[in-house]
């Protein structure tokens, strides 16, 4: 198999979840750091103009969010499992909650004027990675520090009460709940320490975090942006049904057959459209097939679930 390409920065906490998740499968895959704010030309050579972190790309394959990387990682290497059989659906339910209301209201609580001045080298950083990211939720609404404090306290609580239970939140053994509701954590006891006196409360998570943290991340070996651009032009992408993601079978429900011009935005955080050609639509994901002047053909893959597909204005 081609390599595992993993775009990413090391204070991301969605990456820090893919990082884990590579570590719980012992995967050896390629680092490539991208920019934490625009401009990102290397990230939309590869995407078209995603550019929420990370991404995975495999040859000239691209993989968007994380839900999506899961279900690529557990192709590649299904033992052991971030799915388990018997808790398919309800670690899914859990990860899709950890992944948008813990993880939004734990930022809330995370980035405060008390924990800026710990996060970034000065006040202008600062500044350009607060407008970028308020950019980015342009129709989303922001808990209150107060009120994210007031939810954060609970949900630290909730979760507590399964880590008392058992060493990771559904058992014995990690599955995607563990990490889905660990980054928001991570980012709070390690990128914002100033904020992390929350989770004293609950001990028990912090032990949970400890076994998680243990997993490691797999075997990264460093390859630069300019690099991983060549790797996506000397190779083509996977026809539908041959990548790694497993469904192909087409599913209709928006009136738009394959081979249409469409584009592709996320429902709520990073709206920016990805346009290209309709080469797959399946019951779990879209792909496009666009072309770059430096990146060549590539694939663009995303997850059905929180993202729109709209056919593209005429020219």
């Amino acid at each position: 198999m081609t390599d595992l390409i993993l775009h990413h920065y090391p204070e991301s906490p969605f990456s820090e979840k893919v990082r884990l998740m590579l570590g719980f499968k012992k995967l050896p895959w390629k680092s490539v750091h991208v920019p934490r704010i625009q401009p990102k030309p290397d990230v939309v050579a590869l995407t078209g103009g995603y550019r929420r972190t990370p991404f995975l790309q495999v040859g000239a394959d691209i993989y968007c969010d994380t839900a999506l990387i899961g279900d690529v990682l557990e192709h590649v290497q299904p033992e052991p499992p971030i799915y388990p059989p018997h808790l398919k659906g309800v670690s899914r339910i859990f990860a899709q909650w950890a992944d948008s209301t813990l993880f939004w209201t734990a930022m809330a609580y995370n980035i405060q004027p008390k924990s800026a001045a710990t996060m970034f080298p000065n006040e202008a950083v600062a500044q350009a990675f607060l407008a970028d990211r308020k950019a980015m939720r342009s129709n989303m609404t922001q808990l209150r520090p107060a009120d994210a404090t007031s939810a954060y306290r609970s949900y630290l609580r909730r979760i507590a009460h399964m880590a008392d239970e058992h060493d990771f939140l559904f058992g014995a053994e990690p599955c995607v709940a563990d990490f889905a509701a660990y980054h928001a954590l991570w980012y709070t006891r390690h990128r914002a320490p100033v904020m992390a006196d929350i989770l004293q409360a609950t001990p028990s998570l912090i032990e949970w975090m400890d076994r998680l943290a243990a997993l490691g991340h797999g075997r990264p070996e460093p390859l630069s942006a300019e690099d991983a651009v060549t790797v996506a032009s000397n190779a083509e992408p996977l026809p539908p049904g041959e990548n790694l993601l497993v469904d192909s079978a087409f599913q209709d429900d928006h009136g738009i057959a394959l081979g249409s011009r469409v584009s592709i935005t996320a429902e709520s955080f990073g709206t920016e459209a990805t346009e290209g050609d309709l080469v797959a639509a399946t019951r779990t994901h879209y792909s496009l097939s666009r072309t770059d002047p430096r990146a060549g053909t590539v694939h663009v893959h995303f997850p059905r679930i929180g993202y729109v597909l709209r056919k593209a204005d005429p020219a």
